[in-house]
């Protein structure tokens, strides 16, 4: 189901409606909890080679990368991911703003020369996202869901925007495995509100399952 503009407008997140879906939200953070350990431990192997291939890369830099991002209803955390980028990537962000790739509020660069060789290719099979799977288990995260926003990106935000907060952030969600890089803010927007409008038990695991494809077979990351 795709919403068109005036619904879109319309669309808002029944904030009551979420917090009585109680059996929901605790099977949501039994199978968060249960799948993330599971991953973490099945998944190892991977991270050491990721890990290895990131020092070989760089002796000296760190493996993995954390930053603070916003979860439900704004609160902060620190999200965990596999550094992609150089070292100092944050402090030559301000200089590369103006060549954003997309509209709206968040930064999004095709040929980010920030990103190393090792960083394209982990990002272009989402492994860089793996860590996350900690954020998951801690209860900061779930595994689908509105991807977390920098502050700075909420700063920008719209109250309308700020529906997509409305629920817990998850590592993946319904844009990553359908428009991915190639959606703007604004259709960023609809999907997540979308997702939030039809999220249950089977419509996550469609998700999950969509979101094992793109390991296989990578759409646009960048």
């Amino acid at each position: 189901m795709e919403y068109s503009n005036e619904k879109l407008k319309s669309l808002a997140v029944d904030v009551q409606h979420e917090q009585h879906r109680y059996i929901y939200r605790v099977d949501k953070r039994v199978f968060d909890f249960v799948a993330s350990l599971i991953g973490l431990v099945i998944l190892s192997p991977v991270f050491l080679i990721v890990a290895t291939a990131i020092k070989l890369e760089d002796p000296v830099g760190p493996v993995f990368y954390s930053q603070v991002r916003l979860g439900k209803q704004q609160r902060k955390f620190k999200m965990y991911k596999f550094r992609s980028m150089v070292v100092d990537a944050d402090k030559k962000l301000k200089k590369l703003l103006k060549l954003n790739d997309v509209d709206g509020a968040m930064f999004k660069m095709k040929e980010d020369p920030r990103v190393t060789s090792v960083g394209r290719f982990i990002r272009k099979y989402s492994l860089d996202e793996l860590p996350q799977l900690v954020n998951v288990l801690l209860g900061q995260m779930s595994l689908v869901g509105p991807r977390p926003p920098l502050p700075r990106e909420v700063a920008e935000y719209t109250e309308f925007d700020k529906q997509r907060l409305a629920v817990k952030p998850g590592c993946t969600g319904l844009w990553q495995v359908t428009l991915r890089n190639e959606a703007d803010f604004e259709e960023m927007v609809r999907l997540d509100l979308e997702y939030i409008d039809r999220r249950g038990f089977w419509f996550d695991l469609y998700v999950l399952i969509q979101t094992v494809a793109v390991f296989f077979k990578p759409n646009g990351a960048y």
